[in-house]
């Protein structure tokens, strides 16, 4: 089945292998921002079936054009998908019966705007009640799945789903592993913002990798979906037909903790960029 019968046939995705050769594969999908059809494409290649194990780490929605269409596809498909900084936005903006104005600003600013379009100003119910059961985190044993990170200083249970969705600095640079025996995945942080990360690279610091490689941006375009399985790096460009595989250690890089500190510094500057 291709991906466009896919969607003809009520935007259920997965395909069957002919025989099953390998475990399921656990899938990590970055930052999609409403790029729906770089998605498509990208799942595509992916070519999960209905066995493999298909994670988003949220910010579904803003910047692109279809909003809509990827949060229904993610629903109709029953992936799991984490609270990211723009679905937590959202929330904040709408909440309850009165606006936030201070929020719906923010948001609207930050992509918003290209989101409600896509739902022609009406986010139904059942969107908003699937974006407030969204979780922070997910732990998977060996990886431990985030929007942008956890404080290094502080317990899980004393962190708020605002700080699973925006950290940046302090995640950063921390010198030791948060986890002793799991790696920490993000998005939230585009990586060629990074020292020496080009676009569409993943960056590794200390006991964390960042996948998140902007589609929206135009110095970039990739999105990115992790096979961990099997150790490989799926990329689609959204402005083009450029598309690739890559094995894991290929594909990433491994910051200088110094660098880091000094890239921390100035990360203020380019916030509105990482958003």
């Amino acid at each position: 089945m291709s991906v466009l019968s896919a969607i003809r046939e009520g935007c259920v995705f997965f395909r069957k292998r002919g025989k099953q050769t390998q475990e399921p594969r656990r899938i990590i999908i970055g930052d999609v921002h409403g790029n729906f059809q770089a998605l498509l494409r990208l799942l595509n290649r992916v070519d999960p079936d209905s066995e493999d194990e298909v994670y988003f780490l949220g910010d579904l929605i803003d910047r692109g054009q279809q909003s809509l269409q990827v949060v229904d596809f993610v629903i109709r498909n029953n992936y799991q998908c984490l609270l990211g900084n723009h679905e937590y936005m959202l929330l904040k903006a709408l909440a309850g019966k009165k606006v936030s104005e201070k929020w719906l600003t923010g948001w609207i600013e930050s992509g918003g705007a290209a989101t409600l379009l896509s739902y022609n100003n009406n986010i139904p119910a059942e969107h908003i009640n699937w974006f407030q059961s969204l979780p922070a985190y997910l732990d998977l044993g060996d990886i431990w799945l985030v929007h942008a990170g956890v404080h290094p200083k502080y317990p899980l249970e004393q962190q708020t789903n605002e700080q699973f969705c925006w950290i940046r600095n302090e995640f950063h640079t921390m010198t030791q592993p948060y986890f002793k025996d799991k790696l920490i995945i993000t998005g939230h942080t585009l990586t060629f913002t990074f020292p020496d990360v080009k676009p569409g690279q993943l960056a590794r610091g200390s006991g964390w990798l960042d996948i998140e490689t902007g589609v929206y941006h135009p110095q970039s375009g990739w999105l990115t979906a992790l096979d961990w399985t099997n150790q490989l790096v799926y990329q689609v460009q959204a402005q083009n037909k450029n598309c690739r595989t890559i094995p894991l250690e290929k594909a990433v890089v491994n910051l200088d903790i110094d660098k880091i500190s000094r890239y921390s510094s100035r990360e203020s500057s380019s916030k509105s960029l990482n958003l």
